[in-house]
């Protein structure tokens, strides 16, 4: 085994985080305290030098210095940027008033705002920004809380771009699976395995119904219900005294008497859309490769910072063209969208920041080398559920799927086939294992606080990020039981996934049922 030095210790810089912002929902100061404790011991317990190597090593050293990591707060910035001129132009309200139109309740906004994410399901950050931003001021008008748009954009983005065969997901999966299959010299098609493994990723499945179930049936429970009485009562869709993660510029309203048009807002979202999707291809592409291996070889904090700075640059010249604003009110209005994403510009350094400590204390790789995946004690049946377990702790604590899969992935497919005697060929019991890394490293994605995707869905929807957290938690540890209980359990007995898709959903179905309660316009409980 190698050398893990700081073992137990590792787990405590995500720990103060997470607790200490569930505790006095203060996130930057959260974060910089786990920053500062996982320094403090990386630097022999001198309290001192660790808060120096806060700020000079891991927050500029690693988290702003490293491409990937400014390439997504340079993009966030930019369609800040953007949706600023949009809103200059009076096109926010126009494509508001449009969809208010015909969405004429609640369920109709919120079915509209999962489906439009479903749709968007070639990268999960794109996801999120753009459907966020989107139906931000359509559910304000229908007062349905910043918590549920949150909650409804997140459960769309993660778990549908893990699954997509087109998105910035695939290539790290297949390469993954295909790294592990021949390591034991296995034969298979990767891209095969992956479809395979899909009726297995239970979570990420449920995550879905249950999302749909909730939309359709109007019920909620737990906080979110507490939620979305408060906004439908009071009006007030964000809690008094909370701290949305985005701030509303009155100097980004149009003019009074200015008619915006839903082109103000179709034609840079389109071009966003579109630039993302086959700039992804041409980034990514390399002699031989298909659009999907193209795809998900593209760096997307790259794609992603061109999308978001052509369709400003055309939301500009559109404004310009329509009289709207000229240069320099185009410029205050970028700039002045920029700002609005501060908040959320400086949690996501942080949490990079965070990420960094936790890798160089080898969090992930202590919690997997304690975990007895090869003892062969817990038995067959077992071991999807581990695998699942396993995967969800470590993503949750650490904030990141990708860095969970990694990990998790070249032990547990060599596993898999040693406890189930499995020789040359790729067993159901195999698909479950691999499964069950994929949707429980989602899970982590999904609502961890220190995750990338979860700070984006709550500043795209100007949520309160720990109320976020706090009301789609419920939702998503459901999602979770009903997966370990007719979905890795059996997976380990043999049973078919189909079987476990349809009691699992039916699952969903009746505890929505009998469980969730729907709150009328004016924030009654009718049922």
């Amino acid at each position: 085994m190698e050398d893990l030095t700081f073992g137990a210790l590792a787990l405590l810089p995500p720990l103060v985080a997470i607790i200490f912002a569930m505790w006095k929902k203060q996130v930057i100061i959260s974060l910089l305290a786990g920053i500062w404790g996982g320094a403090t011991i990386i630097n022999d317990w001198n309290p001192l030098k660790g808060l120096l190597e806060t700020f000079s090593n891991y927050i500029v050293g690693q988290s702003l210095a490293d491409s990937w990591n400014i390439g997504i707060i340079v993009f966030l910035l930019a369609v800040g940027g953007m949706i600023g001129m949009i809103s200059k132009m009076g096109g926010t309200k126009a494509i508001a008033d449009s969809i208010a139109a015909k969405a004429k309740d609640c369920r109709s906004t919120q079915m509209a705002t999962a489906l439009m994410g479903v749709a968007i399901f070639f990268d999960d950050y794109a996801n999120s920004i753009i459907v966020g931003n989107t139906m931000r001021p359509i559910t304000d008008k229908q007062k349905i809380s910043r918590e549920k748009l949150s909650y409804i954009v997140d459960s769309a983005a993660a778990p549908v771009s893990s699954m997509a065969p087109i998105s910035t997901w695939i290539a790290m999966e297949l390469g993954l699976i295909a790294a592990g299959l021949q390591a034991l010299d296995i034969e298979g098609n990767s891209m095969l395995i992956f479809f395979q493994t899909i009726p297995y990723r239970f979570y990420s499945i449920f995550s879905l119904v249950l999302l749909f179930s909730l939309i359709w049936m109007k019920k909620d429970f737990g906080p979110m219900l507490k939620a979305e009485i408060r906004a439908r009562k009071t009006g007030e869709v964000c809690k008094a005294g909370s701290n949305p993660m985005i701030t509303e510029d009155k100097a980004l309203m149009p003019k009074d008497g200015t008619k915006g048009s839903i082109l103000e807002v179709i034609i840079p979202i389109g071009i966003f859309i579109l630039i993302t999707f086959f700039g992804l291809w041409y980034n990514g592409y390399e002699a031989g490769m298909n659009f999907q291996d193209a795809m998900g070889n593209a760096d997307a904090s790259v794609v992603l910072t061109w999308a978001a700075f052509i369709s400003s640059m055309a939301a500009g010249v559109q404004g310009m063209i329509s009289k709207k604003f000229n240069i320099s009110t185009a410029v205050d209005a970028w700039i002045g969208g920029a700002k609005s994403m501060l908040t959320a510009v400086i949690i996501l350094a942080l949490a990079f920041a965070l990420k960094a400590v936790i890798s160089e204390m080898q969090l992930a790789e202590w919690l997997v080398a304690i975990i007895p995946f090869k003892e062969g004690g817990l038995g067959v049946i077992l071991l999807p559920t581990l695998v699942f377990l396993t995967a969800m702790f470590v993503a949750f604590s650490t904030g990141t799927s990708w860095g969970t899969n990694s990990i998790l992935m070249p032990i547990v497919i060599p596993v898999a086939a040693n406890v189930s005697a499995t020789t040359g060929t790729v067993t159901p019991f195999i698909l479950a294992c691999i499964g069950s890394v994929l949707t429980g490293a989602v899970f982590g994605d999904h609502c961890s606080p220190i995750s990338d995707t979860t700070i984006l869905s709550s500043s795209a929807s100007g949520s309160d990020h720990i109320d976020h957290v706090r009301t789609q938690a419920p939702y998503a540890l459901l999602a979770a039981g009903i997966a370990i209980v007719v979905g890795t359990l059996p997976a380990g007995l043999g049973l078919p996934p189909w079987v476990s898709l349809i009691l699992g959903a039916l699952a969903v179905i009746v505890i929505v049922k009998v469980v969730g309660k729907e709150v009328d316009t004016e924030g009654n409980i009718v049922s």
